[in-house]
Formats: structure tokens, sequence, C-alpha cells
């Protein structure tokens, strides 16, 4: 029986691309140095899944970036303003779209639907030129073979490309970017002979938006395309790939139709109700049946024996020489080897697979269904699963019956955001057009060392407290020279925003190594939540006084909210997520009522993945959004009218839920806006009335850009002209920790001289 894999990570075991990639960026090591980095670790990747046995292995998976960046580049579709003359897209081209330079900002991120990768979002126009720029799926494809090992090159499919793209800025609202269809065949049909010439006998087009909600015409688009493409691809077999979501039954029946594909590709993990639906409406007769048993989202070891019996079933609908066992998807979304997490207990590591566990596993469902069943494998599988459901660890009956209480109240705060508003200036007495950062600072080589050896025990909690402390004060000092309104202690403490208080918090567990790509080099470790959650011991209380201590002007407590630190954890899959993230918001509740207690008068809780977590299709929204924003309101119910509640959130299209957003009851919002061509505030020209403080990012932190005062200046006044002044904040997208201080000081100096030149401007008008 046949195996394959949908795609696999690409930073390394020891995330040696991300050391790579930043080494070139700051010009430490050359280009040849970054391909030899890359060029091992595919190979690498391909010899560990053809020497486990996988028949149909991926290749074109790896990125220096983002796989749709690659396609974009594939498609010669560069953006006028980065210069491009034509050619083979280089390093220098490719990475300013991703990255910006210092004269132009980069292209737009947004999350991957709905995980914690990010891509970069095309840029489309009537006016684009596309050209086959990029041959990358080609080249790989040969590099493979050259290894002897023979893949199935990916590519992005053309129609999801398009719908995942963005009319350029400018373009009429009645251009359709599906009209774009027949100008990027014609590429896709010289890469697709390319690759048969080079001897590929599959190729994997991934097509995930047919998961979405789609209309007629977006539909029609995929039948379009693969009528024009047949040709090109006769003599390959063709397998369409889908992941993330069950397919709807209109988008089955458009699939299993098209022209010229052979397989089709199929999450049966979050798409149960595509399970049934095969079962019901069959694949036609001769096509092959990728069946995403194994889970690429979470690292829960399989149950093989219910994975084994799914499968058995749909042999009877394909037959045995059609089924081939697949992952849900790529296996990038979770980390890549449990082989190196040497310091994780015992027990929670026998209930783990990460994605090298995850190639055995698949290929041990192939061989079991080809007869070869691997008996004393499937036993101790049996026996984890069984350890995971009995343990005590798993189950704790207080937090069970805390959560179940919250039924029956919406914890909402008493008084309107208007009035508390109001209390809230009367005690803060904070300019117009108040400044603030998001809450990271630079992480300095040094603070990181100093981290690092606490955690080794080589520096006492003493020494370790006094270097926080010399940080805290530092970051202090840099945002009152600067003159900004409400500080940040920057965070020294912290690694990242959820694995710090997933340490803190019981029901977690955490690696050592189980690093995933969330965009370009930046690698997020996400805790493994396995039981149920509580908060024994206050977490941020006593940085925060120490930060407020240090200065007269209000520093912002320091929190990330239960639904982030949900969707940014690998979640236990043993009940429904929203009885998880009940429980930490009621672990979240108790810091947020002792910072108050302990004088923060201003506290921000993260919902920066609340968007993220918004399941992929119209129906199941109500339901998310309900439970999700309850559990941000939870997290504050009980506070002061004059504490005031910040959140943040970034990296989404936040449009559609706008209403959601108010509905959270925040008394301020800081939210990205500036590198999506400030998209968010379209939804107040259109008639939104937002009555809480809001701060749409005037910044993109996540380029080394450094922002002009003027630059800035026409962003806020953008923003006034949709949004009221006493309401409006002035601050960058996101957090600051991923800079250098050589260009967040610079940035932030603009930025609050930009807040004065238009305050100024503002008072000599009244």
């Amino acid at each position: 029986m046949a195996s394959h894999i949908v795609g696999y990570p690409r930073m390394g075991p020891k995330r040696e691309l991300k050391f790579a990639l930043e080494s070139f960026w700051d010009g430490k090591s050359s280009a040849e140095d970054l391909e030899k980095v890359a060029a091992d670790l595919r190979a690498s990747i391909w010899k560990q899944m053809s020497e486990a046995g996988i028949k149909y292995i991926p290749s074109n998976t790896f990125s220096y970036y983002d796989q749709v960046l690659d396609t974009t580049a594939m498609l010669g579709a560069v953006p006028d303003r980065y210069s491009w003359t034509g050619g083979e897209i280089g390093h220098s081209t490719y990475f300013s779209m991703a990255r910006g330079n210092a004269t132009v900002p980069a292209m737009e991120m947004t999350k991957w639907f709905d995980t914690n990768y990010h891509f970069i979002v095309p840029e489309l126009s009537p006016a684009t030129k596309f050209s086959y720029a990029s041959h990358k799926a080609v080249s790989e494809y040969k590099e493979a073979k050259a290894l002897g090992v023979d893949t199935v090159p990916v590519l992005v499919g053309p129609v999801s490309y398009l719908l995942l793209s963005k009319a350029a800025k400018g373009v009429e609202k009645s251009f359709s970017l599906l009209s774009l269809l027949d100008s990027i065949l014609p590429i896709y049909k010289e890469v697709v002979t390319e690759l048969k010439a080079a001897g590929a006998s599959w190729i994997q087009f991934d097509e995930p938006t047919l998961v979405k909600d789609l209309a007629a015409h977006e539909l029609a688009a995929f039948s379009s395309a693969y009528a024009a493409l047949e040709s090109a691809l006769s003599g390959l077999n063709v397998l369409i790939e889908t992941y993330f979501a069950d397919v709807p039954a209109e988008s089955y029946k458009t699939l299993t139709s098209l022209s010229g594909v052979t397989a089709y590709g199929f999450d049966l993990v979050r798409g149960t109700k595509t399970l049934e639906l095969i079962k019901s409406a069959g694949i036609p007769s001769g096509k092959y049946l990728f069946a995403g048993v194994v889970d690429g989202r979470n690292i829960w070891a399989d149950d093989l024996a219910a994975s084994l019996s799914t499968l058995q079933s749909l042999e009877a609908v394909v037959g045995k020489d059609k089924l081939v066992v697949s992952t849900s998807c790529s296996l990038m979304h979770t980390a890549v080897d449990l082989v190196n997490e040497t310091k994780l207990d015992s027990e929670i590591k026998s209930w783990l697979a990460f994605a090298a566990q995850k190639v055995v596993e698949v290929n041990a469902l192939g061989k079991a269904l080809a007869g070869q069943k691997d008996e004393a494998y499937f036993a101790a599988n049996a026996a984890a699963q069984a350890s995971r459901r009995s343990s005590p660890r798993v189950n704790n009956e207080e937090v069970q019956k805390a959560a179940a209480a919250l039924k029956g109240s919406d914890h909402r705060r008493a008084t309107p955001v208007s009035a508390r508003l109001d209390a809230q200036q009367k005690k803060l007495n904070l300019p117009i057009l108040p400044t603030t950062t998001i809450g990271s600072f630079p992480q300095t080589m040094d603070l990181r060392r100093v981290r690092r050896e606490y955690k080794a025990k080589k520096i006492s909690e003493e020494e370790y407290v006094s270097a926080i402390k010399e940080e805290i004060s530092k970051v202090v000092k840099i945002q009152e020279e600067l003159d900004i309104d409400v500080l940040v202690h920057g965070e020294p403490e912290r690694n990242d925003m959820v694995e710090y208080f997933g340490e803190q918090l019981s029901g977690f567990a955490f690696t050592a190594n189980g690093w995933v790509q969330s965009y370009g080099s930046r690698c997020v470790k996400p805790p493994i939540i396995y039981g149920d959650v509580s908060r024994p011991n206050p977490m941020t209380v006593f940085w925060s006084k120490m930060a407020q201590d240090m200065t007269p002007r209000p520093m912002k407590g320091m929190l990330t909210g239960p639904v982030t630190i949900l969707n940014w954890s690998f979640v236990r899959n043993d009940q429904p997520r929203f009885e998880t993230c009940y429980q930490i918001a009621l672990a979240i509740k108790k810091e947020v009522e002792d910072l108050e207690a302990g004088g923060i008068q201003v506290i921000q809780i993260d919902e920066a993945a609340l968007r993220e977590g918004l399941p992929l299709r119209k129906s199941e929204h109500a339901f998310y959004l309900d439970w999700a924003v309850h559990s941000f309101r939870i997290t504050n119910c009980g506070v002061q009218d004059t504490t005031q509640i910040h959140t943040h959130m970034c990296y989404s299209n936040f449009n559609d839920i706008i209403h959601s957003i108010i509905n959270m009851d925040a008394d301020v919002i800081t939210i990205e806006n500036s590198r999506s061509d400030e998209k968010l505030l379209s939804v107040f020209r259109e008639g939104v009335t937002y009555g809480a403080g809001i701060g749409p990012g005037v910044y993109d932190i996540h380029s080394p850009r450094i922002p002009s005062t003027e630059e800035i200046a026409d962003r806020v006044n953008k923003m006034l002209a949709v949004l009221d002044t006493n309401i409006l904040w002035v601050n960058p997208d996101c957090g600051l920790k991923t800079r250098k201080y050589t260009e967040v000081k610079p940035a932030l100096t603009n930025m609050v001289a930009a807040a004065k030149l238009i305050r100024t401007q503002l008072a000599s008008t009244k």
C-alpha cells in the first residue's frame, strides 16, 4: 500500500535554515553559503522519507520564505516598486518582496488559512505582466533525482493562487482576480512541460481554497483551469491536494469532475464530513484517493487502530490499489523530530509524534493495509493511547467545575465603555493621540544569553533578576527619552509570549527543540496543552510592579489572552477546544486581578490570534466567535472602571469580524494596519461605528525599513478621516522583539514626532 507526505518542515531540526537566512540578511555569509545549507536540508529530508518507505515524496515544498511567494516569483508577478527588470528572480528581489528594503515596504503578510503560518500576499492588477521567472520547482525535482529520489513536485494551484491574492493599490473595485487565470496558465504549462521532460511522473497541485465557501463562478474557475491544462498534463499523474477543513459538497463535485486529474487528497482529520461524503458520493472509477488520516497540524501520536479502521472502510469505496495513506496537510505545521527531545517527560513523550515520527506512522499504516502490520509497533501505540486516556495528570476536577460554572453569564463589564474611558482619562491624564508600543522591545544576544544561563542554572536567581531589572530600566529610560505616553517593560524575561505563560500554568508541557516556522526565519516553539489548565501562582506581577516603580508614566501589564494561548499551542484533542479556552481564561482572570491589586492601571491582554482561529466555513463562524469573545471578556470582567484594558491583534483580515471585536468590550485595541495597505480603515469608511480606543498600526515592524515622520503623519491623518480624535492611539503594528535598537529608536522617534506634529496642527485649528 502506497504512502504520501503532503509537505515537510523546512527549518531543519535545529533551525539551520533560520540561522543561515539571518546570517545572509546581515551580510555575514554569502548566497552560496545559504544555498549550501538549504541543499543539505533538502537532501536530508528526501533521504529520510525515502528510507522510511514513503512512495510519494514531495519536492518544491522547501522555501526561503513561503510557498506563495515562491509562486509569485515563478510567475514573475513582481510589483513595480521593486524595480525588477526581468530574468530569473534573485535573492535581492525575492527578499525585498518579503521583507522590504531601505526604500520600499514589503508586500502584505497574512495568516495561511487558520494556521499560525504566514504567507506573502500577491499584489495583482490588470497591468501585471507575467513571465516564467523562477525555475525552482524544476531545479529541485532534478536535485532530488540526482540523489536517487523520484519526487512529486508540488505547486500552489493556479486558482488558489489567484483567490489568495489581492488587487494592487488603486485598482478598480470591479476587477476580478480570476480574470488573470488565462494569463498565468501558460506559465504553469511551461513548468509542467519542463517537469515532464525532467522525468516527473506525478505532480501535486495544492488547491486548499476548495475547503472554503466558494461562489459558483469560483468553482467554475477550477473546471476552466484544469481543462486548459489537460493537454500539458497529459502523461502525468495529477494529484489535487486539499486540507484544513471539510470540502463542501459542491466543491467535492467540482473537484472530482476536473479534467486530467488522477488523484484527490483530503484532510480526514479536520474533514470528518468529507469522509462521509467520500463514502456516500464515491470516487470516480480508476482515480486515487490520498487519505489524510495522520494529523499534520498537531503533535499527538496517531491512534493507529482508529486510522486503520478508517482506511479499511475506504478500501471498499476506491479499492485497495487506489488508496494512498497520507498526512492531513503539510507537516510544516508541526515540530521536526521527537528524537531531539531528550528532557521531555517520558510519559508525555510517549503520547507524541513530530514530523519524523508521523512519516513512520504513515508508512506503518500503509504496510498494515497491505497485510504487513507491525504488531509490536501497533501494540506500543495502543498502550500509549490508553496511558493518555487514564493519566491522572490530564484531568483536574476542580478546574472542570470552575469552567462549567461559567455558563449562564456573558461576563461583560457593568459600565459602558464610553463611561469607562472618561473615568480612565481622569486618572491617566493622557494627551490626545496617545503613543504606546505593543509590548516587546528588541531581544539582544546578551538578553538571550542571560535567560539561557539562568535556565541552565549557570547564574543565580539573584543575578538573573538583577540583569532583567537592568534591561527593564534601559527600556523604560528609552521610552521616557522618546516621550512615549504609555510605557511597556519590554518583556525581557520572555522568549515567547505564549511559552512564557504556559511554563507557569498547569496542564502545559514544553519542548527543547519543538520549533515551528511562523514566517521567513521566524520560528515559534508552541507549548503542548496536555491536561486541564490552572494558574498556581502569579506570573507577571513581580516584573510589572518593578517596571511601574521606575516611572511616573502608566506602565502596561502585558498578558497573552486565552484564545491566543490556545491557537498558538499544540492543543489536547480529547476535549472541545472551547473547554480548554475557558480554563485558560479563568487562569488569566486571576492574573489580571492581581495586576490591578498591584497598582497596574493599564493591562494589555493580547489576542493576536483570535482571527486566526476563525473556522474556514462561514456556517461555523458564529459558534467560534461566541466562545472566543466570551473567553476574552472572562479575563477582565471583574476590574474597576478606572483600569484600562487593552488588547492587540495582528496579521489577519479583521474587517469581516469587526462586530465581534467590538463585542470584546476592550477599552483600547491596537491592531495591525500598515502592512495591509490600511485595509482595516475601509470598514470605518463604510459606516461601522467604533466607540472604544483604537490604535491602527502606523508602521510595519516586520521590515527593517524606518518610516519617516511625514509618512507616519500621513497614515495618522488617514485614520483621523474615519476615526474620532479622542479615541485614536498611535502605535506600531506589532511588538518590536524581532528588530534591532538601531531600527527601533529612529522609528519610534519619528512616530512620536508625527503624533506631536498632528496634535499641534489640531490645536491650531480649534
